[in-house]
């Protein structure tokens, strides 16, 4: 499954969130597995949007045909906008699905790691932070995707703010040492997003 992930600063609210409930268009798509996102935490002029598709061939060609015609509904109303793909490498918890209905929040986080260690990296995300946040009563699903350059993505849904601020207290710093992670990382950016159904495809 390929996962593109996009950020951009929101000038007209109004006008992009029209422009956003346009993609609905992307039902019939072959290929196409679901879209949802929403508002930054952090930045409320920050909005993230994450597709799924089952290949790259499907999304390509779905680039090709249809994109230019539904990404009009929306010119003119953000800019500086970051578009990533990442290959969905494995399952946070089991089972995912590009659903978004039955979770408030979603945590992205941008890993770039030091080539020597990305397969160290790698094996620490399965065997120390995948188990800690599946075992999390909060966390809904997730996903752990990678593209080139050492970039890795893990992406995970969450029932409430609460569940996710007591997996943070409680968890991360211990993890953290556990799995060597910044022996790992060269920089981890990413962001808290409060879901908007009205954004759910």
């Amino acid at each position: 499954m390929l996962v593109k992930w996009i950020r951009c600063t929101v000038v007209d609210r109004r006008g992009f969130e029209r422009g956003q409930r346009k993609w609905a268009g992307l039902l019939g798509e072959p290929g196409f597995r679901g879209q949802g996102g929403g508002w930054s935490r952090g930045r409320p002029d920050v909005a993230h949007v994450f597709s799924f598709w089952e290949s790259r061939a499907f999304y390509d060609s779905f680039m090709a045909r249809s994109h230019d015609r539904l990404a009009s509904a929306q010119s003119g109303t953000f800019k500086d906008a970051q578009v990533r793909l990442f290959d969905h490498r494995f399952d946070v918890k089991t089972g995912f699905e590009p659903r978004f209905t039955d979770a408030d929040l979603l945590r992205a986080a941008l890993c770039r790691v030091h080539e020597d260690r990305a397969e160290h990296f790698v094996l620490m995300q399965e065997k120390v932070w995948n188990p800690a946040m599946a075992g999390s009563p909060g966390m809904v699903r997730g996903l752990f995707g990678e593209a080139p350059g050492n970039e890795f993505l893990v992406l995970s849904m969450w029932r409430s703010a609460a569940e996710h601020g007591k997996y943070r207290t409680e968890r991360v710093e211990r993890l953290a040492l556990r799995a060597q992670t910044e022996a790992d990382v060269v920089a981890l950016t990413g962001d808290v997003v409060d879901m908007e159904p009205a954004w759910t495809v």
